[in-house]
């Protein structure tokens, strides 16, 4: 066996490894009391002998055996009660009685249990000192005290052997029921605070988590639209130069308001993140749970108070047009203020459906719709068939640009449906709840 192995062992023999018994000490203990209460009955026998007239090696047997039995207690509380009830009449098991009180009404025995075998041993107690006190008052006559001694003293006598040993083991048993049962409201406690510790850090990362997606997203926006402007103004600058300067000139000017817009709205969006770090990173070092989700909502905030609003529309198609590309914007009645977060979804919504023309429909002829309804916003974006003889601006597509449009309606309780059109065009509808009006 190895030390590891023996020092198990070992440990489990100190805390459980003594049949009933759970520590050492515990046997060290019970079986030096059954030393004792042995010894008291073995000297009280040889008394015994001498009343009764047994022989005086079969009394300190008999006080020995039962003495003895106290080593039980802990195991069988009621016998060792039994047998000192039983011990009474030869006036031999005191410590036992004591001690086997004491056990039985600290241990988990029923308290009905414990209320007759305490009763049993009150009485007899009580009838053994009534009669030994009335042979020891009728054998003095000179001694006269009144009727009341002889009962009064015996009451006494069988209350004092009786009733402090119980009431001591009843408040010890409620003690030790109360500590275990704090002991298990407190493991409850600590299982519970660390579910929350681990819930607590589920919702930390889910917003962080969120709050990269919605960065992604406005990041895809921002840069997708205009560089793919850009990418078809400069195309065509090349493909106008040679022919007519002016217009070249005037694609050129388009080409850098377009980088010059992208480069203002790329600054503000990396202005807030970088707020939202000082928001998240203390000069600890160490980032609470709870701050990174009111960071990630306040960053959130920050960016749909500072998105474009629907009003901004008629300049995104403007942009469209000035790029070459033949749109139409028709509205539906009256325009008028919606929460931040509708009216940045559903410019998004316009402004990557017409980037998707740019990168997969080049020339083709589009139709931008937006309809103010009673309780709700709907927008749609139609292309028409892609103009063959239109060059290709060759814009890259990562593929992102419907799933971050879905996601953006659905988050907001809205209806989304896109897809190709009998016409051999493509069709992108959303409509949005109102979500709450708020000032322009």
């Amino acid at each position: 066996m190895t030390a590891t192995g023996a020092d198990q062992e070992a440990a489990g023999q100190t805390t459980r490894g003594y049949w009933w018994w759970e520590r050492r000490r515990s046997v060290a203990l019970d079986v030096g009391l059954a030393l004792l209460s042995a010894l008291e009955c073995a000297l009280e026998g040889v008394e015994f002998a001498g009343d009764t007239g047994l022989p005086v090696p079969l009394a300190v047997l008999f006080g020995l055996a039962a003495g003895s039995v106290l080593v039980l207690r802990r195991r069988w509380p009621i016998a060792v009660v039994l047998v000192s009830i039983a011990t009474t009449p030869a006036e031999m098991g005191f410590l036992m009685g004591i001690v086997g009180l004491y056990t039985l009404a600290a241990s988990d025995v029923p308290r009905r249990i414990t209320v007759v075998l305490t009763g049993m041993t009150l009485v007899g107690t009580f009838i053994v000192s009534y009669v030994r006190l009335r042979q020891s008052v009728d054998a003095h006559a000179d001694f006269g005290p009144g009727f009341w001694y002889v009962p009064v003293v015996s009451l006494f006598m069988s209350l004092g052997l009786t009733a402090p040993s119980v009431l001591f083991g009843l408040y010890i048993g409620a003690r030790r029921r109360l500590m275990e049962s704090l002991r298990e409201r407190a493991d409850s406690l600590e299982r519970e605070l660390s579910l929350l510790a681990d819930r607590a850090e589920e919702r930390a990362e889910w917003a962080r988590t969120e709050e990269r997606t919605r960065i992604a997203r406005e990041m895809h926006d921002v840069v997708a639209h205009r560089v793919s402007l850009m990418v078809v103004h400069a195309a065509a600058l090349q493909a106008v130069a040679p022919k007519d300067p002016a217009k070249a000139v005037r694609n050129a000017a388009l080409v850098g308001d377009m980088g010059r817009q992208a480069l203002t709205e790329l600054r503000e969006m990396l202005g807030v993140l970088r707020s939202g770090d000082a928001l998240v990173a203390p000069r600890s070092g160490r980032v609470p749970l709870a701050s990174v989700g009111r960071a990630a909502a306040e960053v959130a905030e920050v960016l749909v108070e500072d998105g474009p609003r629907l009003r901004e529309v008629e300049v995104l198609v403007a942009q469209s047009r000035d790029a070459g590309m033949t749109v139409e914007l028709s509205v539906e009645g009256e325009l008028r203020p919606y929460a931040p977060e509708v009216e940045q979804t559903a410019y998004r919504v316009v402004q990557e459906a017409l980037t998707n023309v740019h990168k997969h429909a080049a020339g083709a002829r589009t139709w931008v719709r937006l309809a103010h309804r009673g309780s709700e916003v709907a927008m749609q974006v139609e292309n028409g068939p892609s103009d063959g003889a239109a060059a290709d601006a060759g814009l890259p597509s990562g593929g992102n640009g419907l799933v971050g449009m879905r996601e953006r309606v659905l988050g907001l309780g809205g209806v989304f449906v896109s897809g190709p059109t009998d016409a051999g065009g493509f069709r992108v509808s959303a409509v949005l709840p109102d979500g709450g009006a708020t000032a322009v």
